[in-house]
């Protein structure tokens, strides 16, 4: 339905002013335009007060002045509200609704969390919202809120939710999502670098830093996990301990659960225990079969195979014509040892080595009661230290009896573990992230792992409250910081802490910045390189447009001009720069430790956070 003739027809029922929700940005910012157009508010005195109060406006945000929607506002009494504006024109916006000065705000979903201006009736569009990533699907709690604003206080008794027609209306959906239950709250605590320095600086070992992540709110259903779980442990510790006395039998808790882990290891043993020829050597070849080694095909030896994958008990590699091969384990007649690498020359070689000298390369094979001797043995050693369990000092009955009380209790025993193994299980997931990023601090001084302690650099590091802080520090670090005007200061930072995925224009980059942006990628690298071997999510990639626009906006263009040059959002703009001057006063701050970065961080500062950018 046309904007403008679903107002008329609200407007018919009395259900103005209206919010009318809509997916994306620029059908609330055409949706405004063209309701402007067709439907001019008739009222002289809310069109004058309505262009009062931009006006005053402009004294104290003069940035609004050359809004695009400034007639439409005016003329139409409407409005666009979403996050492509900037803070000050959304400020005029809901200052007027509130004031009754607009009849409708088409607005994203985004407006119905952190405002507060209700209106007569809300009109729902649909139930998804567009990601950069595509649609997805609305949640109760994002409904909720958006109806929640129909309605205002002390002006209607009731408030209305009109679900407007259109060809991806879901009426049975939008119902759904009123009835149900608000979605659950998600912690945004999250396992950082600078979170692990600063309580590791403040309670001095792993230990208390593991715990307070414990009772983190984000951690809740874990800890409640670990909670019951350590109830079941204490009762059945204490379950033993009354069984043990009971049978008057003179062992402790620690040998109960001795005895289990012993009777464990056996019946494990003894399912793993070989029984055939095929069994034991489909083992071996699961082994030894590796990519880089060459096998035979068939017990001939004539056609050999170059490893490349191996891959649930199936085989691919490279033939000596150059070929593909792929076949099962069972296939494989002979293992050779040597493992090499794999490039073309020393395929070649590989295969002319194992044709010379073959049979002193080949592995040998085992045999199934060579096998199962080990396996004998193994199983002896377990049955002698089973035996050992008994107290010494006891005759034949008060054996056979405590024996017995065992037997009995290895039920008990074995929750008793399962129960001990699940929670160290959760603890250890709750504290892996920190873990992992303690060895990444690690390996770069920040932080003595062994020790468990805060280095100097890693004091510094700790109030550095910025996106990839690790970038950064390496940086101040090796002295690039020091090294950077300030305007190629400011565009370094805006690069780091940007999005990864917004774009922010395609201006040219100049060739000093372009070589700047390449040292800092460098340190990214090494950066990311210990991330992985950490088993932490590598530090997202450096955005060269908003490098690009932090630079140009630190020369001094002006804003207008900038909006034109980028086509980029006015509100995104103002976020990226905001954030890029809040890095900048960051690093700033860090005056005693590198003096030089902090001076040109300051003058980088002041340059991104000026008007209309605070």
């Amino acid at each position: 339905m046309p904007p403008a003739t679903l107002l008329t027809a609200l407007g018919s029922y009395n259900l103005l002013p209206a919010i009318v929700f809509l997916p994306t940005r620029r059908r609330c910012d055409q949706a405004a335009t063209e309701t402007a157009l067709m439907r001019r508010d008739p009222n002289d005195q809310r069109r004058e007060q309505r262009r009062d109060l931009l006006r005053s406006f402009v004294e104290q945000y003069p940035e609004i002045r050359s809004h695009r929607h400034w007639e439409t506002i005016v003329r139409g009494g409407v409005a666009a509200h979403h996050a492509g504006h900037l803070p000050a024109w959304k400020l005029v916006i809901e200052k007027m609704m509130s004031a009754g000065l607009l009849d409708a705000i088409f607005a994203t979903a985004t407006v119905a969390a952190g405002v507060d201006f209700p209106a007569r009736t809300v009109v729902l569009n649909g139930a998804e919202a567009r990601t950069g990533n595509g649609w997805r699907q609305l949640t109760a709690s994002e409904l909720q809120q958006m109806t929640g604003r129909a309605g205002r206080r002390g002006r209607d008794n009731i408030g209305f939710v009109v679900a407007a027609p259109g060809l991806h209306q879901d009426p049975e959906r939008i119902a759904t999502l009123l009835r149900s239950p608000p979605d659950p709250l998600v912690s945004q605590f999250r396992a950082t670098y600078n979170t692990l320095l600063n309580l590791l600086d403040a309670y001095g070992n792993f230990a208390q830093v593991r715990e307070i992540a414990e009772k983190s709110f984000a951690h809740r259903e874990a800890a409640g996990q670990i909670i019951a779980l350590e109830k079941v442990i204490v009762e059945t510790e204490q379950r033993i301990k009354l069984k043990l006395r009971e049978a008057d039998c003179d062992l402790s808790l620690n040998d109960v659960k001795g005895f289990e882990r012993l009777i464990s290891s056996r019946t494990q043993l003894l399912d793993s225990k070989p029984q055939t020829r095929a069994e034991v050597l489909h083992r071996w070849l699961d082994e030894v079969v590796q990519a880089g080694r060459v096998v035979a095909i068939g017990r001939s030896g004539k056609r050999l195979v170059m490893v490349t994958e191996k891959r649930d008990g199936n085989v691919r590699g490279l033939r000596e014509d150059g070929g593909s091969a792929s076949f099962s384990l069972e296939r494989i007649g002979r293992v050779y040892s040597p493992v090499y690498r794999l490039k073309e020359e020393q395929i070649e070689a590989a295969f002319a080595e194992i044709r010379r000298r073959g049979k002193e390369l080949v592995i040998s094979e085992p045999r199934l009661r060579d096998a199962q001797d080990e396996e004998s043995d193994a199983l002896n050693l377990l049955d002698q230290f089973i035996e050992k369990i008994s107290p010494a000092g006891i005759d034949a009955q008060e054996r056979s009896s405590c024996t017995e009380t065992l037997w009995g209790l290895l039920g008990d025993a074995g929750d008793l573990e399962r129960a001990t193994r699940r929670t160290e299980s959760i603890r250890e997931q709750v504290w892996q992230p920190f873990a992992q990023r303690a060895r990444v601090l690690s390996s770069f001084g920040y932080l003595d792992f062994e020790a468990e302690k805060v280095t100097e650099r890693g004091s510094w590091l700790a109030d550095l409250h910025i996106d990839r802080p690790l970038i950064i520090g390496e940086a101040l670090q090796a002295g690039l910081f020091a090294s950077l005007d300030f305007i190629r200061c400011a565009a370094i930072v805006a690069a780091l802490t940007a999005d990864e995925e917004r774009d922010y224009g395609a201006l040219e980059l100049e060739d000093a910045l372009v070589n700047s942006l390449a040292q800092f990628e460098e340190i990214g690298f090494r950066v990311s390189s210990e991330e992985w071997k950490a088993g932490v999510e590598p530090t997202p990639e450096l955005n060269f447009s908003a490098a690009a626009t932090a630079a140009r906006w630190a020369g001094g263009t002006e804003w207008a001009t900038l909006v034109r040059e980028t086509r980029a959002e006015e509100g995104d703009l103002f976020r990226m720069l905001s954030r890029t001057g809040e890095a900048l006063l960051q690093v700033a701050g860090l005056r005693k430790s590198h003096p030089e970065a902090a001076r040109i961080a300051d003058i980088a500062a002041d340059a991104i956070l000026r008007e209309p950018v605070r």
